[in-house]
């Protein structure tokens, strides 16, 4: 679970049962290919494409943002880019830009 996290970003216990605690739930809707990254009080959803659809039916994705808000989660958010193993190495790559910022 500690890839959830941002690096530098202290992991603690309470953390880590928000983060199992709202997988536990997105899994129990269906979904199989995701993972909910942590950002202080963001959720993160990341959802494989061919999986996106399926978090309109049935409201699953309302349910998604309720059960998220009552684990502590003030806003849900989904990124466009799907799921992606590694997506926290992407802060690792980016290049600096000119002027230091």
């Amino acid at each position: 679970l500690s890839s959830r996290f941002q690096y530098g970003d202290p992991i603690t216990a309470e953390k880590l049962r928000q983060i199992d605690a709202a997988e536990a739930f997105v899994r129990s809707l269906g979904f199989r290919q995701f993972r909910v990254r942590h950002h202080d009080r963001v959720a993160r959803l990341e959802i494989a494409h061919d999986e996106l659809a399926r978090l309109w039916e049935d409201g699953r994705g309302e349910a998604i943002v309720r059960r998220l808000r009552e684990l502590g989660y003030v806003y849900v958010t989904l990124d466009l880019a799907g799921f992606q193993s590694g997506s926290a190495n992407l802060l690792l790559k980016r290049p600096q830009r000119a002027g230091g910022g």
